[in-house]
């Protein structure tokens, strides 16, 4: 199962890769209509973090020899799967206005479809869900509450404050 489990991470990676390519895309969008960044400080700390979950799940399973247990692994990985359809379901709502980056395009409304109907920052739930079912798939214990503790400081003190207060400039600018 150790194979498999390397394969669901790659193919994780691959999935961020694929962000990383609609962000680039949606980024040159959002600026030709005037797009203001905000937030880029926190940024790198959020690239080491989402890239060393990656690395620290491949890690852990193999240095520390950790087992796949089927009655944790299989739900985890079915909450793993539902992450992504969130996440994506998040990028496929926002369209063009989705963003790794905190990119606010004035004069446009918040969106209220889709997820954004229920939560106001359903992308971060996605985040949060795959940041403790990743590593769990194969038991990396270590890796989900360590990720997890630092993803929660980094949401809660950098990244979503920044994003609302660039987000209330907007709603400001527009009235």
């Amino acid at each position: 199962m150790l194979g498999l489990y390397v394969a669901l991470v790659g193919a994780t990676a691959v999935e961020r890769l694929a962000e990383l390519v609609v962000s680039a895309r949606n980024a040159r969008w959002s600026f030709a209509r005037g797009g203001v960044e905000s937030g880029r400080g926190h940024f790198p700390a959020m690239v080491v973090l989402h890239s060393g979950l990656l690395v620290a799940c491949v890690a852990e399973a193999v240095l520390a020899d950790r087992p796949f247990l089927p009655w944790l692994g299989w739900p985890m990985f079915v909450l793993v799967v539902a992450s992504q359809a969130l996440r994506w379901w998040c990028v496929a709502t926002l369209g063009y206005r989705w963003n790794t980056r905190i990119i606010v395009v004035p004069n446009l409304p918040l969106v209220s479809a889709g997820p954004y109907r229920w939560m106001r920052h359903p992308n971060y739930v996605a985040v949060v869900v795959e940041g403790v079912a990743l590593p769990m798939v194969h038991t990396c214990w270590v890796t989900a509450v360590g990720f997890t503790v630092l993803n929660l400081v980094l949401l809660s003190r950098f990244r979503i404050p920044a994003e609302e207060r660039a987000l209330r400039s907007a709603e400001v600018e527009t009235r």
